[in-house]
């Protein structure tokens, strides 16, 4: 029941936010950063503050199995009943992996969350300090009548460039639709909706109904189709793609042997070692999960936003 700290109260007035507006969260790994999102009394959402991750485990692209390290890559709904206030990680949420079109496509494995601490076997750290603020933000949502806040996790922030450094990546058309969720909160800065056909997202405008819900189905191709409120965005972004591609940005897409932390953190664990970190992160001094791949794994500083 911490409160939400005055700092953040202060910058949710200023903002005409309240605790009880709802929110949603982006994740972005390459970044290691988590956004929190809120709505306004214009009724668009807001970005209201970035959190720094200290921890995730993997490689960029979606977990498919049980025990692959694989922090998760796709949308989820969290309700209430998902926060855990007892959780061995401090504070965490459960993001409901898989959802229903992972556990339609046999992707397997359970209790993906965001976090505290900085260790992670397919979780997102936040260290208890941030995740503290988080759940606080998250459960006053929840308290003021938002019954499911949207988590939207992704390799990268999806601008063109880093579309066209990773466009010879297996998961590129996973990410190419994972993108048009992306792109319609970002033309809007309102939740899309969230709906899924053959074996994809299918994507549409807040408020609009019908979306499809076979994901082992065949299904018409004007349903599989993302909204036309993005069609000129997504061909602007695969023009400019093209561009980067033919100038060899591919080059320098990253390959990750497990995860990554924010660069805040790993100067910490450089200068301090993980010793010292799991101290400053986590209140029980959980120690930091495979600190060498922390500091071995890339980090772009100039990824765009």
């Amino acid at each position: 029941m911490q409160p939400i700290p005055a700092k953040l109260m202060s910058d949710m007035r200023s903002r005409s936010m309240s605790p009880a507006d709802p929110i949603v969260v982006r994740i972005f790994k390459q970044e290691s950063e988590l956004e929190v999102w809120k709505r306004d009394r214009s009724g668009r959402y807001a970005l209201l503050k970035t959190y720094p991750m200290c921890r995730w485990s993997g490689k960029l692209g979606p977990k498919t199995r049980n025990g692959d390290r694989q922090a998760p890559e796709g949308f989820y709904h969290v309700n209430a009943g998902m926060l855990n206030p007892n959780s061995q990680y401090h504070l965490s949420f459960n993001l409901g992996y898989p959802n229903k079109l992972e556990a339609a496509l046999g992707y397997t494995g359970e209790a993906l969350m965001v976090h505290g601490a900085c260790s992670s076997s397919g979780c997102f750290a936040m260290t208890d300090e941030g995740v503290a603020e988080i759940y606080a933000v998250a459960r006053e949502a929840l308290k003021g009548g938002q019954t499911i806040f949207q988590v939207q996790a992704y390799p990268f922030r999806m601008t063109p460039r880093n579309m066209a450094k990773n466009r010879n990546d297996p998961n590129y058309s996973f990410w190419q639709r994972l993108k048009q969720g992306y792109d319609l909160f970002e033309i809007s800065r309102r939740p899309p909706e969230v709906g899924y056909c053959g074996r994809s997202y299918a994507f549409a405008a807040a408020g609009t109904t019908g979306l499809p819900t076979q994901p082992l189905a065949d299904c018409p191709p004007e349903m599989s189709v993302a909204d036309p409120l993005i069609a000129s965005k997504q061909d602007a972004d695969e023009r400019a793609v093209d561009v980067l591609f033919a100038g060899g940005a591919a080059m320098r897409a990253h390959a990750y042997s497990d995860g990554g932390m924010h660069p805040s953190f790993r100067k910490l664990l450089e200068r301090k070692g993980a010793k010292d970190l799991a101290k400053m992160t986590s209140f029980g001094a959980v120690p930091v999960s495979r600190p060498e791949a922390a500091l071995a794994d890339p980090h772009d500083p100039k990824s765009e936003k």
